[in-house]
């Protein structure tokens, strides 16, 4: 039976959020469809474009994202506190961008004070909803989707899956997973080669800044070193950020250096290609630490983040908490939480 959304997304409880969007025909959504040889490659500028025109309306910023052939994989930050700080007239401005018939009624059929006040109210809480982020996300592209192809009927196999990142181990371990999709998958190599995903927008904005050319991917390349400045450079403004060196405090940030981060992922990213699972650099061992996670257990999130956990992602006392409050005695994930984390 199908879960309720109240037990996947409560905000009460974190802010994080992993996503995730399949689609419903046979295996292809941006890739070549293997019946008519079609190149469907294209959609993922439509995905990511409308990622980032969404997290410009909605109160919501992306950690990581990744857009394959058939699914992609969305790590979200609500921040519900910076929605109820927008004016009413922000609020209508907003939502005029996503449905400008529904906001020009309000004029067109004179609603009342009130009337007014009541539809900025749910448009507000609309706007810091992921249900509504993902919503405005997938009816577009299948929108688009089937205007291309000329057909009627559901692009997506059902509504999106959703796992609750319950703390900073569950978080770096989603946006690791999601990062490193392409790897796990065969499809690239290494993080620099995997187009259409946060982590190579990010290592693009740090080679920009540095002046490097494209990156070409060597045995030796090591990501970590290529970025000692990260930290103190610019980084993609449709992204959360890392914490920076230059940051304002009062910028929400992901309490990471980004290149402790290109590190993690580069390490990890070698050691899911070549299989050898759990073996974990020592270099690496104070970011696991602080993760409260062990070296096999970072591999088995990495790998298997959505066959291990289901609704939430977090250490075993957490999760627990999280399930007893949504009639949950012991949420799918306890176990293998058990033996994740330290």
């Amino acid at each position: 039976m199908t879960a309720a959304r109240a037990t996947k997304i409560d905000l009460s409880a974190t802010p994080y959020y992993h996503c995730m969007t399949r689609c419903v025909r046979r295996t292809f959504l941006c890739g070549i469809d293997s019946q008519s040889g079609q190149d469907y490659s294209h959609r993922k500028a439509w995905i990511v474009g409308r990622i980032k025109q969404l997290t410009e309306v909605f109160a919501i910023r992306i950690c990581a994202y990744a857009v394959m052939s058939n699914h992609y994989h969305l790590v979200l930050w609500v921040n519900d506190n910076d929605a109820n700080q927008w004016t009413d007239e922000e609020v209508f401005l907003r939502w005029q961008q996503l449905f400008p018939n529904d906001a020009n009624q309000v004029e067109v059929l004179g609603y009342s004070k009130l009337e007014i006040k009541q539809k900025i109210a749910l448009w507000r809480q609309r706007l810091a909803s992921i249900s509504w982020f993902m919503r405005c996300l997938n009816e577009t592209i299948a929108r688009l989707s089937n205007k291309e192809e000329a057909v009627t009927g559901r692009f997506w196999e059902g509504r999106f899956k959703s796992q609750a990142l319950l703390d900073e181990g569950a978080l770096l371990a989603a946006m690791a997973y999601v990062d490193l999709n392409p790897i796990r998958a065969k499809v690239v190599n290494t993080p620099e080669q995997a187009e259409f995903t946060s982590i190579y927008e990010r290592i693009q904005m740090v080679a920009k800044q540095l002046k490097k050319k494209t990156i070409t991917t060597t045995s030796s390349f090591n990501l970590a070193s290529f970025v000692k400045q990260a930290n103190s450079l610019k980084q993609p403004l449709s992204l959360m950020p890392f914490a920076n060196e230059k940051a304002n405090n009062k910028t929400p940030y992901i309490d990471f250096k980004l290149a402790d981060y290109f590190q993690l992922i580069d390490e990890t990213g070698r050691i899911l290609r070549d299989g050898k699972r759990g073996v974990i650099p020592d270099n690496l061992a104070p970011i696991l630490d602080r993760l409260q996670l062990s070296a096999n257990g970072w591999m088995n999130m990495v790998h298997d983040l959505e066959k291990n956990f289901f609704h939430a992602v977090g250490n075993s006392i957490i999760l627990v908490d999280f399930g007893s409050q949504h009639r949950e005695r012991k949420p799918k994930g306890y176990h293998a939480a058990k033996k994740c984390y330290l």
